[in-house]
């Protein structure tokens, strides 16, 4: 009985859509909760087509040792392009979700990192075989420079592209009001985008309203933005973030990371 499941009784707002937003709305129902989809964001064209086709033909001209992808909307991006990635340009994903998006696309993934799947963990763990080299980084116009910068001080000459735009979506009127009104109890926090498209959109806040994060770095990021942090989750997987968000409605005083 729907009754008994853990969320019973919970709208919970999903800020994006497509695969990943279905794909956590299946998983919310399973927990009983009613999911509110959402999205804050989307993705356009690069503003800088000239340059993000000048390093795709870099690349597949073999002029990269790596190219590191941090985003599904990446791979989308190099799928759209019909890039051909050489088998001597290793391919590095920021994590498993990424990985899993490139294997499904045709892509081989030769590095992903174990313990955290964030751009610090990558840079953290990067192989200390491979520290020479140009390495492509394809990502959104508003990345932050953590992982160019991290890959620089490795030794490594690391080569940032704006590969997409990253926009953030009114939401209608009607979840505005939801949210205000403490009828939507939680909000999932995807990423650093989504975490400042909340505060500028739905902030502040009812105090009821349970924020849970996809990751340590998402959770800074919210913070960042005004955000109250409830629920962190252990890895950046939208399995996780659900679990973490399920684990706080049984134990609400434990959540981890907080």
């Amino acid at each position: 009985m729907i009754a008994d499941k853990p969320l019973a009784g919970w709208r919970v707002l999903v800020p994006r859509g497509g695969k990943w937003g279905d794909g956590v709305a299946a998983t919310l129902r399973s927990y009983g909760a009613v999911p509110v989809i959402a999205p804050l964001i989307n993705f356009a064209a690069s503003d800088d087509e000239a340059g993000l086709a000048a390093a795709l033909r870099e690349l597949q001209a073999g002029a990269f040792a790596w190219i590191v992808i941090t985003s599904a909307t990446t791979v989308d991006v190099l799928m759209s392009q019909s890039v051909v990635i050489p088998e001597e340009t290793k391919i590095a994903a920021v994590g498993e979700t990424t990985g899993a998006a490139l294997a499904l696309a045709g892509y081989r993934v030769d590095y992903v990192p174990e313990a955290d799947n964030s751009a610090r963990g990558l840079v953290k763990e990067w192989p200390h075989g491979d520290i020479s080299g140009r390495v492509l980084v394809p990502q959104s116009d508003i990345a932050e420079p953590t992982l160019v910068t991290g890959l620089t001080s490795l030794g490594l000459n690391a080569q940032f592209v704006s590969a997409y735009r990253t926009v953030g979506v009114p939401v209608t009127d009607h979840v505005r009001a939801d949210i205000a009104d403490g009828r939507i109890g939680a909000i999932l926090v995807s990423s650093g985008s989504v975490a400042r498209q909340i505060a500028q959109q739905l902030a502040p806040l009812p105090v009821t309203t349970i924020v849970a994060c996809i990751g340590p770095r998402t959770a800074y990021d919210a913070r960042a933005a005004g955000l109250a942090v409830n629920v962190i989750a252990e890895t950046r997987s939208a399995t996780s973030l659900v679990e973490a968000l399920v684990e706080y409605a049984i134990n609400p005083g434990e959540s981890p990371g907080v």
